[in-house]
């Protein structure tokens, strides 16, 4: 399996000059989305994920939701629009962890591996409540 110890360090949602919006790709929690995202299609190119072509493709598939949604959020001209698409790339986040939950009962992933996982979805989406919140801010 591969090693899974590439988890980004820190959990600041915004680029260092403070901007709230535009320019996506500098978010910090849509980089670490990103990476993570390529992890998981590394991860599930392999083992068991190999041949149970349905999960391995809805657990792909949701992880670049969460990654398409924040990068569409920011570019949306709309705070409103913005907080519903990052809303939505939160609950994407809980239903990735579903879905590593179940590749790890059935025996896909370490225990090592799951809790790496788990833990990684749970900092993404700490980060996206935080830009909620930053986003709910500065539309008032």
């Amino acid at each position: 399996m591969q090693n899974t110890e590439y988890m980004v360090q820190g959990t600041d949602v915004t680029p260092r000059d403070g901007r709230v919006a535009g320019d996506f790709h500098e978010l910090n929690v849509w980089q670490r989305t990103k990476d993570f995202t390529v992890f998981l299609y590394r991860l599930t190119d392999r083992g068991a994920f190999r041949k149970d072509i349905s999960l391995r493709d809805q657990i792909r598939s949701t992880a670049v939701s969460i990654v398409s949604k924040i990068a569409e959020g920011d570019e949306l001209g709309s705070s409103r629009q913005a907080i519903e698409l990052f809303n939505s790339s939160k609950g994407s986040a809980a239903r990735l962890i579903t879905q590593i939950a179940i590749a790890y009962e059935i025996g896909y992933l370490t225990d090592h591996c799951f809790d790496q996982i788990r833990e990684e979805c749970q900092a993404i989406s700490n980060m996206l409540a935080k830009l909620i919140h930053i986003r709910v801010r500065a539309a008032h």
